[in-house]
């Protein structure tokens, strides 16, 4: 195992790629108006950019992850990060919309693979015990982007150009690649991973039932989250400007979720996962009931972010617990699935605004969702019972 100080500075560069794959993840919705007017398409056209990314993750998580099954984990990381400065220089330089939609997909394919792989190098690193603590750390960097990196890459964007907030967080990436190949440790790949491995080992039970858990079950957080805009001004009355401080309250609440989730990854990951479902369900129902008086609200919508760093880091390291010989391609798809749920949540809750039921309806169907997360969940819970239930003793 590297010694400790070299294991924190590798940690530092995982967290520093997370914080470019955030940053470049969410700082679009800040700068749509810019954006549509640089590449002379209207607001609604300009947010399907946003739309693929999000199909880069999807579509590259599982893909890139299979394809990169036998390379060293440190290689792989660094040509994750190629990839993902490619794509974002490709988005700062596009002259048109369609060259940026392409150049968007791009800088989305490498995100789950490299969360993923990030997270079994910190479980490589970690000492034994805390392998739930090494991987709330690497994921650290999105909450860090949602309360620093978004805010200051919007402000960039604002006064010197959209483009230049694509120009920073390819910067970002370049730094990413320095600090991967000074410190993050080489690991010999499994000379037994092969792309035929990977995929009989992903097609098990468990693992369709895990991923299931957070395409439905995390669909509640986004649902909410989706349009938590004018439910701020048209639910809550308050003026546009509160808008910032719900989101900083939600960033703050990854920051502090993040790290519960390791520890109590390291006390019961299934456990976990269950704290996660029930909890996000019933402070759904709370936002919904109280979204009319801000307290309560901000409240509830930064505890929505602390329940999602539990769901994500657990959700991740369940994966893993049952991916078997699907290491890699299990432990990028965990984010392949959250991008599916943030699909899912926001296109449900624009169903029932648009159906007239107002903006607090999306949290009613995130609730929804998220029982419907808790019943796939209690079907995992029952076959790990029977899986691991002791053979009957044989009598003579």
């Amino acid at each position: 195992m590297p010694a400790p100080r070299h294991t924190l500075l590798a940690t530092i560069a995982l967290v520093v790629g997370g914080f470019a794959i955030g940053t470049t993840e969410f700082v679009t919705m800040g700068l749509l108006p810019e954006i549509a007017r640089g590449v002379s398409v209207s607001i609604p056209t300009a947010g399907h950019t946003i739309s693929a990314y999000a199909a880069g993750v999807v579509v590259g998580a599982p893909l890139l992850a299979v394809l990169g099954a036998t390379w060293p984990r440190k290689a792989l990381l660094v040509g994750l990060t190629v990839a993902f400065v490619v794509g974002n220089i490709g988005t700062a330089l596009a002259p048109d919309y369609a060259w940026l939609m392409l150049a968007r997909f791009v800088s989305g394919m490498p995100h789950g693979a490299f969360f993923g792989v990030a997270a079994l190098v910190a479980v490589d690193m970690a000492a034994r015990g805390q392998a739930g603590r090494a991987v709330s750390r690497v994921m650290l960097g999105i909450p860090f982007a949602n309360v620093a990196g978004v805010p200051g890459a919007t402000w960039l964007g604002q006064q010197y150009g959209w483009r230049a907030a694509y120009w920073l967080v390819a910067v970002l990436g370049v730094l990413t690649i320095g600090l991967l190949v000074a410190y993050v440790p080489h690991i010999e790949r499994n000379l037994e991973s092969t792309i035929k491995r990977e995929l009989k080992g992903f097609a098990t039970t468990q693992v369709g039932l895990t991923l299931a858990i957070g395409a439905i079950g995390f669909g509640g957080m986004f649902a909410m989250a989706s349009y938590i805009a004018p439910t701020v001004t048209d639910v809550t009355g308050l003026d546009a400007s509160a808008v910032p401080i719900f989101l900083l309250a939600s960033g703050i609440g990854g920051l502090v979720g993040t790290p519960i989730a390791g520890r109590l990854a390291d006390w019961s990951v299934l456990r976990s996962i269950t704290i996660g479902c029930v909890g996000m369900g019933a402070n759904l129902v709370a936002f919904a009931l109280t979204a009319q008086w801000w307290l309560p609200a901000i409240f509830f919508y930064f505890l929505s972010s602390v329940l999602a760093g539990i769901l994500v880091v657990n959700l991740q390291l369940r994966l893993m617990q049952v991916a078997g010989d699907a290491q890699t391609l299990a432990a990028a798809s965990n984010h392949a699935a959250l991008n599916t749920a943030n699909a899912l949540g926001a296109w449900l809750g624009g169903v029932v605004i648009a159906a007239g039921y107002g903006y607090t309806a999306p949290s009613w169907v995130g609730a929804g969702l998220s029982v419907l997360g808790a019943g796939v969940l209690g079907l995992s819970l029952r076959k790990h019972r029977a899986d691991t239930r002791p053979a009957p003793a044989r009598t003579a």
